[in-house]
């Protein structure tokens, strides 16, 4: 090895590590991270063990309400980000809503068992169709938008391997519940579905960090916008010193 080598493999390697926390980031950002977990997994784990203790259904679901609400209002306080709080709101009060109109407390859990039945079909068909899933959630956050899908290949391929990833362990998951739904009761399916919450999850962030970590850095389009007005401006300036006229001017004056 020359004394050129270690600077370049140095190099290589700050490189990587920013690109593998970059992605670590945008991952912690897109899905919420421990506490957008927590957000997550609290309501139907104190709708389940109140049911399980007193079976009384509107009890159970007025607290799993409940606590949504005060998860909200605590980051709305603290003047966090509150996309995981609503979102967990909105699908706990849709459960309340079925399990009241039905009378039935397992129903409490269908309309969170029906989005992620959805959800692994719009990850499998995204991605069949060219434009996987979870590259539309991650473009923006990585500031590259859509362009993975024509100019950065390696990337649009991370993309769909860790939108097939998702899809099939969602597909997985369910695979589990819907049989579970028609033939547990309300308790054995809530623990059920309380403890499937987590692992799965952190299973397809991992393959999605190991994908993304692997392929081509994002291509920053906002900068390369902005890189491209600075040149422009540039361009007007440079004509101006040499006593010409700017391309803008020309055109305000032709319209």
């Amino acid at each position: 090895m020359t004394s050129l080598d270690k600077p370049t493999e140095d190099t290589e390697q700050t490189q990587s590590d920013d690109a593998r926390a970059v992605t670590e980031a945008a991952l912690f950002e897109a899905f919420g991270g421990v506490r957008g977990m927590v957000e997550t997994v609290l309501p139907g784990l104190l709708f389940v063990a109140i049911f399980t203790i007193n079976k009384d259904l509107h009890i159970s679901a007025i607290a799993a309400l409940a606590v949504s609400l005060v998860l909200v209002v605590v980051r709305l306080v603290r003047k966090d980000t509150v996309k995981h709080a609503f979102s967990g709101v909105f699908g706990v009060a849709f459960g309340v809503l079925f399990a009241m109109f039905t009378g039935n407390a397992k129903d409490f859990y269908l309309p969170g068992m029906l989005y992620t039945l959805g959800m692994a079909l719009a990850y499998i068909i995204t991605t069949l169709a060219g434009v996987p899933l979870i590259g539309l959630i991650l473009g923006p956050i990585f500031k590259e938008n859509l362009s993975w899908r024509t100019r950065n290949p390696g990337r649009k391929k991370a993309y769909a391997k860790a939108s097939w990833a998702w899809g099939l362990i969602l597909l997985a998951k369910c695979a589990i519940l819907f049989p579970l739904y028609w033939w547990a009761n309300t308790a054995q399916l809530g623990w059920v579905l309380v403890a499937l919450k987590i692992p799965p999850f952190l299973l397809a962030v991992w393959l999605t960090w190991v994908f993304l970590a692997k392929a081509p850095a994002p291509i920053d389009v906002f900068a390369e916008m902005e890189a491209e007005e600075k040149a422009e401006k540039e361009r007007e300036a440079a004509l101006a010193a040499e006593g010409g006229e700017p391309t803008g001017g020309r055109h305000r004056r032709d319209a």
